[in-house]
């Protein structure tokens, strides 16, 4: 009777992690480091939007300076960011390409179709409301484009092949967070119809259906990020004279964070084959607000474009203020977090699936 063939250990998939940890003071490194996925797939808001928006019609977009002035070239991709998303340094650990395109961006190559596209959209979230308002892609018709893209996958790679590489592909879900401070808190669209606790699990029942959805199509490993401290966040401390984070609103999050924590070993017991990661984003925020000279940063509670107050999109332009160093800043807009805090935030992660995978057993 054949053999069959060893599966990779857990061990020697922590020692691939451990390989791509130490490559992490060059991130943008071309080496190959891994084989252990075929391709990424990005779903979510503008924490990991690459450019979709651009393509779209909405106020909400980030195609104009001083946004990628460390990115690449130096020019505004429609990254939320001055620089690389945490997808962005996904793909170039794991040594498929060095940045992950939108997937609305026209004349995409072969090469990119096969080894994966950014489906998220700036000022989306799980609740279809929140995209309503934003006027971008909803999270449903992220899932319509993913669908779309595996025809033409097909075409390129044959029907075969590309079962493999949607199976193969590692999966990433970022979203959440607007529908809290867009649906919930600042516009209230949301408050007539939950108190909070309500609230949090209309958006997880959203988000389990969305990865059900993906593993129907195909999919089987997901990483999926909870909510940061959203009440740390420039745009809603502004609020406040002290500028000190809104306790309730990271109470809330923490809340909501447990319960998608609890939630996605169910979803996964229930999905064979599948392998569902929670991405814990709020703790490394919230260790570099409490210990920022640990990290570079000098300052955490006002973005480095603008004052502090809604600079973000549209409103964070060539004209508005900026920071001499982004590097020394925790945020960049009034939302999002710099390139230097999403460099930190993906050695966290990396982290984090290490520890899922020595716990869990699962090999890739």
């Amino acid at each position: 009777m054949s053999k069959k063939p060893p599966k990779v250990s857990s061990m020697a998939f922590t020692f691939f992690i451990f390989v791509i940890l130490l490559k992490l003071s060059n991130v943008d490194s071309t080496h190959n480091l891994t084989n252990l996925f075929k391709a990424v797939l990005v779903f979510g808001d503008s924490t990991a939007d690459s450019g979709n928006n651009n393509y779209i019609s909405t106020t909400f977009k980030a195609d104009h300076r001083p946004y990628g002035l460390d990115f690449p070239g130096g020019i505004p991709t429609g990254r939320f960011s001055n620089g690389k998303l945490v997808p962005d340094f996904w793909v170039s650990l794991l040594g498929i390409k060095q940045t992950i395109p939108p997937y609305l961006k026209p004349n995409l190559s072969n090469y990119q179709i096969r080894t994966g596209v950014n489906f998220a959209s700036a000022g989306s979230g799980y609740d279809g409301v929140t995209a309503r308002v934003s006027g971008v892609i909803p999270m449903t018709k992220q899932l319509n484009y993913f669908k779309e893209y595996i025809k033409r996958l097909k075409k390129v790679v044959g029907l075969k092949e590309a079962k493999s590489i949607v199976k193969g592909a590692l999966v990433s879900i970022s979203a959440g967070t607007n529908d809290f401070t867009i649906s919930y808190y600042d516009l209230r669209t949301r408050r007539d119809d939950f108190a909070i606790g309500g609230y949090q699990d209309f958006v997880l029942k959203k988000l389990q259906n969305f990865t059900r959805e993906l593993y129907r199509l195909g999919c089987r490993t997901m990483v999926v990020s909870g909510l940061p401290p959203m009440g740390c966040l420039p745009i809603q401390m502004a609020s406040r004279f002290t500028r000190t984070c809104l306790k309730e609103q990271n109470f809330d999050a923490r809340i909501y964070n447990q319960k998608l924590k609890k939630m996605l070993p169910r979803i996964q017991s229930s999905l064979a084959g599948s392998r569902i990661m929670y991405a814990d984003i709020y703790t490394p925020l919230m260790e570099m607000i409490h210990n920022p000279q640990n990290y570079g940063f000098t300052q955490t509670k006002i973005g480095c474009c603008g004052l502090g107050f809604l600079e973000a999109g549209p409103i964070c332009t060539p004209f508005t203020p900026l920071c001499t160093n982004p590097s020394n800043h925790l945020f960049f807009d009034s939302i999002h977090p710099s390139e230097a805090a999403y460099r930190h935030v993906t050695k966290t992660l990396l982290k984090q699936i290490i520890r899922y995978m020595n716990n869990s057993g699962h090999s890739f």
